[in-house]
C-alpha cells in the first residue's frame, strides 16, 4: 500500500515540476502548460522505465556469462548459454 502511494505522490511531483518547469520556460499559458505536462508526465516515466529495464536485462546477462567462460566452447558445455534460432535463419538465408 505505500509502495503504491509513493509511486502515485511522485507522479504528482513529476506533473508539478513539467507544469512549472515547462510553462514557464516556455512562456505558455496555463492550458497549454497543463497539456505539456499531462502528455510530457507518461513519456518521462515510460522512458526512465525502459532504462532502467535494459539495466536490469544487461547486468542479468553479464552475471550468467561472469563463470567459467574461458573452459566452454559451446552451449552444450555452458548451460548458461542460449543457442540462438535466430542467428541461424540469418546465416541460412
Amino acid at each position: 500500500m505505500r509502495a503504491k502511494i509513493k509511486q502515485t505522490l511522485l507522479i504528482v511531483c513529476l506533473f508539478l515540476f513539467l507544469f512549472v518547469v515547462i510553462g514557464s520556460g516556455l512562456h505558455l499559458n496555463p492550458g497549454g502548460a497543463f497539456i505539456a505536462a499531462a502528455t510530457g508526465t507518461p513519456l518521462l516515466i515510460y522512458v526512465f522505465n525502459r532504462r532502467l529495464a535494459r539495466g536490469r536485462v544487461e547486468s542479468d546477462l553479464r552475471a550468467g556469462r561472469e563463470g567459467n567462460s574461458a573452459t566452454c566452447d559451446g552451449p552444450a558445455e555452458c548451460p548458461t548459454e542460449i543457442p540462438s534460432g535466430e542467428v541461424k535463419d540469418i546465416v541460412r538465408q
